[in-house]
């Protein structure tokens, strides 16, 4: 049976387009118990950006750091449970900030009306009730997060999203301004997410002409910001960065990502590493899967003078990359797309390691 996926109801597109966020939420705030919960990332905490944000006083504001760790389901838990106590259920849920932060939102909104640990839904159609109102405001440009029907939790036991048609924001505010202020190194990390994203999708079985009209674009735009004669973060390349995140997104909906995604799941699960420089660290390591695409990718790297951790393995213990090749390899999806059905006669947790111990 084919996909009946679904889309983000609403985008705004834009420089300046942050400014339309009061405007937009006005028509939604008397829905439940008539409050909206922010979600931004620590990181505007002491930024102008702060002071724009459209609260108003029966609001609730969280700044969420998300520096040292991806989302986790205790860090949900811990603020469904908060907003319950103090208000009871918001109108709405609006994330501010990078990747993790969209996911938080994400996962926010459904947990509000669902009992229980959100470890419980890790999985695809596992949650039993919609959400509420959500709406994504991506202050990075690569992760796609502001597309996808996933929101990524690491859990007691697993590193898995919350994956439903609820878990798709309801509105997405794309305004490429509130990218200007990000470090180097993180503009790269997150823009190679994408990159990948791309690749992956394109290099496994999955594969159509709904998601190459998607990727074939995202990698343009991607190869002329990172690549091109006016290459780095201009303002026109931030708005094609922007603009290649969400066709990077849409492309995954109707394929999937592979294995560079089941090994940097493997390493942030047990080391608590980004997503983005932990699929930069892996993808340095593929030429197997991937080909000529490393070596782009590493041209990529060379041309913008960026840290790729090197030499990792030489203080992981033999049970660290043990415990990373068990969470790869249970990423059943990502190797099938990747290899094909009979994935488990190509591939080994021996392997996964051998792999591992390069990095």
């Amino acid at each position: 049976m084919h996909k009946n996926f679904k889309n983000i109801d609403k985008v705004v597109f834009g420089a300046g387009a942050f400014d339309q966020l009061d405007h937009i939420l006005a028509e939604k705030r008397n829905e439940n118990d008539k409050f909206m919960v922010f979600i931004v990332d620590n990181y505007f905490k002491d930024n102008p950006l702060a002071d724009r944000i459209p609260n108003h006083d029966q609001d609730m504001v969280f700044f969420e750091d998300i520096d040292q760790h991806e989302p986790t389901t205790e860090q949900i838990d811990r603020l469904r449970d908060t907003i319950l106590k103090e208000k009871g259920i918001p109108a709405g849920v609006i994330g501010i900030g990078g990747g993790s932060i969209m996911d938080v939102a994400k996962a926010l909104s459904l947990m509000v009306t669902n009992e229980g640990s959100s470890s419980l839904y890790q999985g695809l159609n596992l949650v039993k009730k919609p959400g509420v109102y959500h709406l994504g405001v991506p202050t990075t440009s690569g992760t796609g997060a502001e597309c996808s029907m996933t929101a990524v939790l690491t859990g007691p036991v697993k590193k898995l999203g919350l994956k439903c048609d609820w878990t798709v924001f309801n509105q997405v505010i794309l305004d490429p301004d509130l990218t200007v202020t990000v470090p180097r190194n993180q503009w790269f990390y997150t823009g190679m997410d994408c990159f990948i994203h791309c690749i992956e999708s394109e290099s496994g079985i999955f594969y159509n002409e709904f998601s190459r009209a998607y990727g074939d674009q995202a990698l343009k735009l991607c190869r002329e910001v990172y690549l091109g004669p006016d290459s780095g973060q201009t303002p026109i390349n931030n708005e094609k960065l922007m603009i290649a995140s969400l066709f990077g997104g849409l492309s995954l909906t109707y394929s999937e990502v592979g294995a560079c995604h089941a090994f940097s799941y493997g390493l942030s699960f047990v080391f608590g590493m980004r997503h983005g420089i932990a699929n930069c660290i892996a993808f340095n390591h593929l030429k197997e899967f991937y080909g000529d695409a490393v070596d782009e990718f590493k041209e990529m790297v060379d041309f913008h003078q960026i840290d790729i951790p090197q030499n990792l393995s030489s203080g992981w213990s033999d049970e660290e990359i043990a415990k990373m090749a068990d969470v790869a390899y249970n990423l059943s999806h990502m190797w099938t797309h990747a290899l094909g059905h009979d994935w488990e006669e190509k591939l080994t947790k021996k392997d996964l390691m051998d792999i591992y111990r390069r990095m």
